[in-house]
Parts: C-alpha cells; structure tokens; sequence
C-alpha cells in the first residue's frame, strides 16, 4: 500500500505538470508524496484506516481521499479523470505524428531542463528519476544564469555548489548520466552570462536570449551570432523568443524577436552549434518556416523540453512531430547521439558520431 500510495500520488502531480497545471495544484501531492515517503508503512495504513491521514504535515482534504482509495485497493477517481485526459500530445494520424513518434524512440535524452535552483518547481534528484523513467539515457541540468533574476538565476558560487551536488547524484543514478549545464543569458552585446572558465567545467550550454527581444534587426542579429560563435555554446535555445499562447503568469502572447535567420542559422551551421526544437506549448520555437531554413542551412538541433517540472519532460513528443514536419534528419539530432558522441561534439563541435 505504502509504494502504490507513492506511485499514485508521483503519477497524479506527473499529469497535472504535463498538461502545465498551477505549480499550486501540482505542490499538493508533490508534498504529499514526499510525506508518504517518509511515512512508516505501517503508521499510513493504520492512520488510512482511521481517516487520520491529514493530520499528516502537508496532506489535504484530497490527497488524503487519492491515499485513501488506494488503502481501499481502488483506483483514484481524480487520477483516472486525468489518465482518460492525457490522451498523445500529438494527434494521431496529424502532419508529423508518425515521423515524430520515430524519432522521439530514438532519443536517447533531453538538454534542457530546469530544476527549484532557479525557476523549476521540483529540485534535481526528481527531474532526474522521471527522465529514467521516461526512458532517457541521458538529460542535462540546464538552470537559469545570474542576471536573470525573476528566475532565481545561479551566481557562480551556486552553481559551483550545484555541480557538487551532481558529483554526489552520480553514482545513485548511475548508468544514466545527469549532465552539468546553464541555459546562459545571451547578453545585448552577446557576451555570455556567466564566468567562460566556469562555462568551460560544463558539459552543456545551452545560450538564449531571454532579455531586449524587441531589439532592432541588425543589432539582434549581431548579438546572437556573436553568442552562436561563442565556442563554449553547444545548443542556441528558442531562438526567436515568442509565445505562441499566453504564458501561466503573463496572460498574452509574445510575438518572435527579428533577426536575420540565414545568417544565424550559417553561423550555427559554421560553428556546429545545435538549434533547439523548443517543446515547450507556449513556445513551439523556432516557427516552422525558420526549423525548414534552419534544415536546409545544414544545422544540428537539439529537441528539448525547456522542462520546468518532471510531468514536463514528456513534451518531446511534440517537439519530435514538428522536427519531422520539417524533414529534420535524425542523424542531426544530437539527442539521439550515445552521451560519449554527445560530450566529444560539446567538447569541440567537430566530432559525429562514427
């Protein structure tokens, strides 16, 4: 009882993340499941017997009730409401969906994801075991950088304290591999935000522009390709910077940053820099007609999350659907690359896979 209670609190916050429920909403049995856990077994089902369990610390009135059920060997009604909602991010038989579901089996991890260091809401070790059980080999630790402060961007002294952390997760994940990353502020100069000698430790860099994005043309232009031909940049994140719906939070769309696409996607393509395929709902970047420029300029590409709960990186599926719209090759995509491929192209953004 005690691990079904577990697994269904787990999975409910995993289904509400995925279809981008309130953090609120989601903290509920994210904090329940971390109460349970540390729960004796039998104390939980002496307490679920007893309709005590929300005098537990952070068990409410239907966190109690979902416990409850499975005391009783049933399933949660709320659970299984969500599980007829989940249903395939793509539409079956929908532009993509068969190509995009092939490259998603081929994926062997996932280079952008954040975790309660800056602006995720789950810490570390919880994003790590659901891209295991996604199957991943493979993810990268991408939190904000410093001067992005409304996101609890990481100063260089915490994300030294950070990549301490990962050495101690190493082993208790092992074999799948949580890689160091930054999803690093492109600054309007672009410079890159954050010490290069501490850039260089890490194994991905994932660079974006997350600030004057109504900046003119030519001098936004200038700023990213600057940014791409940066050799510590391995991945350039949604690239033009929109919402394509209102962002949880915000309340309204965002239109794309203007840039000279050919030329960024040549300097990509020169440097080896990979462009993302952003999954994220809100964000769908890059637009189609610049992931079909970004293919025919020769670039590598990364399909990632941007995942800011572990219910969140299930979204690649619907990133793979539009790489395969575009006709993205598999082979480009550095995600589907054994990590020892993957780490050797970060390194020098010359090597392929053999």
């Amino acid at each position: 009882m005690h691990a079904a209670a577990l697994a269904a609190l787990r999975r409910t916050a995993f289904l509400l993340e995925r279809e981008l429920a309130s953090t609120h909403r989601v903290k509920a049995f994210r904090t329940a499941a971390t109460t349970v856990t540390r729960t004796p077994a039998d104390e939980l089902a002496r307490r679920a017997a007893g309709g005590d369990l929300q005098a537990l610390p952070g068990v409410g009135r239907t966190t109690a009730a979902l416990v409850a059920d499975v005391a009783a060997g049933r399933t949660p009604a709320y659970l299984l409401e969500l599980e007829e909602r989940a249903g395939p991010l793509v539409e079956p038989g929908s532009e993509g969906a068969e190509g995009g579901a092939a490259l998603r089996a081929v994926l062997r991890g996932d280079l952008h994801l954040h975790s309660d260091w800056s602006d995720g809401g789950s810490p570390v070790e919880d994003m790590a075991v659901t891209a295991v059980e996604l199957g991943h080999s493979y993810a990268a630790l991408t939190d904000h950088s410093p001067r992005l402060r409304v996101a609890n961007g990481l100063t260089p002294g915490r994300l030294r304290r950070q990549l301490a952390l990962l050495e101690q997760l190493a082993a208790p994940l092992a074999p799948f591999r949580l890689l160091s990353g930054i999803e690093v502020d492109v600054l309007a100069d672009g410079s890159l935000d954050q010490e290069p000698e501490l850039l260089d430790e890490l194994d991905v860099v994932v660079a974006s522009v997350h600030s004057d994005l109504r900046m003119e043309r030519g001098a936004m232009t200038r700023r990213m390709v600057r940014a791409v031909r940066d050799p510590r940049t391995d991945v350039l994140g949604h690239c033009t910077g929109r919402y394509v719906q209102p962002r949880a939070g915000v309340g309204k769309e965002r239109p794309e940053s203007e840039f000279d696409a050919g030329a960024v996607f040549a300097a990509c393509a020169e440097a080896g820099v990979a462009v993302e395929v952003n999954s994220r709902p809100e964000r769908l970047d890059p637009p189609l007609r610049l992931l079909r420029l970004a293919v025919e300029a020769g670039c590598l590409f990364a399909v990632d999350t941007d995942a800011h709960a572990p219910g969140q990186l299930d979204w690649q599926e619907r990133g793979c659907a539009r790489a395969a719209r575009c006709e993205v090759p598999a082979e480009r995509v550095v995600n589907t690359w054994p990590v020892e491929d993957l780490l050797a192209w970060t390194a020098d953004h010359a090597h392929r896979p053999g």
